[in-house]
């Protein structure tokens, strides 16, 4: 997003005339963010024989799905749904990873029939996974590492205590039941969750994956999952992908050298890939001064970003209507029947009704968790590339929200 003349934009599209022809609220990626994101990964890791899988649940939508195939990056997903979309998309099931967690053995049989790349995630699974297939079709597995990393509790999945992954601990029934049914493990995976600064996170998981690949030859490729953290707010700390791919390269340089063996490096980024390219675009309906705080209510909620109430997660916003108004202090609430606030305290140029507001970083888990919450319809997606604003989902409507509903009277 830049100010020119006085005028926020994207790819020189202003957000008003965005609004104008789509409507608000409204969510807006920019595909020259993606693509660079995208580059700046292949850049850090080059001279790795790199795999980057897009974590889709970030942001499913077909058309970014299919950005991401054309700048040759696959995609991981965790439900067979997404995986038939990802196929519609135009990916080959040999660059779908399913790494799903808790699901019915069905879902999985129905993975191998299509021939995705399976990872599993916990024991029962896995010997389920032997009875049934043996040394027929390949898998990975997915480990816990007993980590505790990631900005919030709930975005962090490598700690004892997560429900993801088979526990490092339980190596020997995991190489007990390998052996025993002569399964096919090609492949490791640990993500340890979002939002991860600390280089020396992915390199204690290194530690671990090099340490069994070494004893299990049939291993072809590590996966270090995602959870890079990108910046929310000026003065943010990022995670800083060259020296990550730096270090990364070198310890599998390392691990060829010692074992005669050259291994894939797989990462499956979602947030760092989508995060900075989308923003929501919404309306001021009205500005509620109160004796203690002034309220801005805009014309979306929870229900389109519930990212700020489920994460207490910081989302900058800019009036763009008013872009030299005197600085004052608002909270920024929905209009939905909740608690439900996207800012407080925020120092915002002078808001008044009917101006737009933007929400930043909003491309990441915004729109694929939006729900019809108070039967209110979620949002269209628009997609900027090569300087067209092009919508790629339609606003709901109230067909929508009644399909599907029977009557019974």
């Amino acid at each position: 997003m830049e100010l020119n003349n006085g005028s926020y934009q994207v790819q020189g599209i202003s957000f008003g005339s965005l609004a104008k022809e789509f409507g608000t609220p409204l969510y807006i990626y920019d595909a020259a963010k993606i693509e660079q994101q995208i580059n700046n990964l292949k850049q850090a890791f080059s001279g790795a024989d790199l795999k980057i899988k897009f974590a889709a649940k970030a942001l499913t939508n077909i058309s970014v799905l299919k950005l991401m195939r054309k700048n040759g990056v696959g995609v991981d997903v965790v439900s067979g749904e997404e995986a038939q979309i990802a196929m519609k998309a135009g990916f080959l099931p040999s660059e779908i990873m399913f790494t799903p967690s808790g699901v019915d053995f069905d879902e999985l049989i129905q993975a191998v029939k299509w021939g995705l790349n399976v990872n599993l995630d916990n024991l029962s699974v896995l010997e389920k996974f032997g009875k049934k297939y043996g040394s027929s079709y390949p898998c990975g597995i997915r480990l816990n590492p007993n980590i505790m990393a990631g900005g919030n509790l709930k975005i962090s999945t490598g700690h004892s205590n997560s429900k993801f992954g088979i526990s490092v601990q339980q190596l020997p029934e995991i190489l007990n039941i390998v052996e025993r049914y002569e399964i096919n493990l090609n492949g490791l995976l640990i993500h340890t969750g979002s939002e991860i600064l600390e280089i020396d996170v992915f390199l204690k998981m290194g530690e671990i994956l090099f340490k069994i690949a070494h004893d299990i030859p049939s291993i072809k490729s590590l996966d270090f999952g995602g959870g890079f953290k990108v910046s929310y707010q000026k003065g943010d700390k990022t995670t800083d992908v060259q020296e990550l791919g730096s270090r990364l390269r070198k310890l599998f340089a390392d691990f060829e050298s010692q074992n005669g063996r050259k291994l894939e490096l797989w990462i499956e980024p979602g947030k760092y890939l989508v995060s900075e390219c989308g923003y929501l675009l919404v309306k001021s309906n009205v500005v509620k001064q109160n004796p203690t705080v002034t309220f801005v209510g805009v014309n979306s909620g929870l229900n389109h970003l519930i990212r700020p109430m489920m994460y207490n997660s910081y989302h900058e916003i800019i009036n763009v209507s008013n872009p030299n108004g005197a600085v004052k202090t608002y909270t920024v609430v929905g209009n939905i029947c909740e608690t439900d606030t996207f800012g407080t305290d925020r120092n915002l140029a002078e808001v008044r009704e009917d101006d737009l507001l933007v929400f930043e970083n909003a491309g990441a888990y915004g729109y694929m968790m939006a729900s019809n919450y108070n039967s209110r319809v979620r949002p269209a997606e628009v997609m900027i590339i090569d300087g067209k604003a092009k919508l790629i989902r339609q606003r709901d409507t109230l067909e929508q929200i009644l399909q599907g509903q029977v009557d019974i009277f």
